[in-house]
């Protein structure tokens, strides 16, 4: 018995040193994919590129209501924690691995800005590694009000809908600050999927989806209680 689990033992040790190591492999990947990026053009400069385009708009000039939907559905706790959240990340592969959809990321607001403004939507464990670089010299650089207010200006709505201002325009014909509840919540739930939620595309989806996001910021503490227009 004594042999037998000292054997295990051994196997346990000799699969956590192959799993430190296959993941330091990956971390440096991901940290050289990073460093790459940055060699062909800076942050700064991204993020300025981001911020020339004609339909960039400031954060003050993009209503309360989606501002609140976007936080509530994408990254309810983005005021508070770091450039990773460790507590969305344990969530999501718990609820992944129970439903077996594995579906569900865990990334936060800054990660998914820095995928955009860095990288491609490749789905690659090396790029969710150089993803989590970028995201934390990101927070190190600018503002969470910075940080939110160019990821609305970045995230895709579907038909051809790139940042709040021009899927505002698109859906709905008017500028972001004038947008009602409804119309704020029904947008809020696109970028998660823009090829299922785009409202030319599948606005039934779209409206379920929408009750998610209400449901979201019921729970998260952004309204009390709110019924749509």
């Amino acid at each position: 018995m004594k042999k037998l689990i000292k054997v295990v033992l051994v196997l346990l040790a000799l699969a956590l040193l192959i799993g430190s190591i296959v993941f330091g492999i990956f971390l440096y990947k991901g940290y050289d994919m990073y460093k790459t990026a940055l060699s062909e053009s800076s942050m700064q400069e991204r993020v300025e590129k981001i911020r020339s385009k004609s339909d960039y708009l400031g954060i003050d000039l993009i209503s309360n209501d989606f501002k609140d939907a976007i936080i509530a559905i994408e990254d309810h706790r983005f005021e508070t924690h770091g450039a990773v959240d460790f507590i969305s990340i344990g969530r999501a592969i718990f609820r992944n691995v129970t439903s077996g959809s594995f579906d569900e990321g865990g990334s936060t607001i800054t990660q998914q800005l820095a995928k955009n403004t860095f990288f491609t939507q490749e789905q690659k464990f090396t790029r969710k590694i150089a993803e989590i670089f970028a995201a934390i010299d990101m927070e190190k650089t600018y503002s969470k009000d910075q940080i939110l207010e160019l990821y609305m200006n970045t995230i895709y709505f579907g038909d051809g809908y790139y940042g709040i201002n021009a899927a505002s325009h698109g859906y709905f014909d008017k500028a972001p600050l004038d947008l009602t509840f409804d119309e704020a919540t029904l947008l809020a739930g696109i970028p998660n999927a823009p090829s299922i939620y785009s409202l030319s595309n599948n606005p039934n989806l779209a409206r379920q989806r929408q009750k998610y996001v209400i449901q979201s910021m019921i729970e998260y503490g952004f309204i009390k209680d709110k019924v749509l227009e």
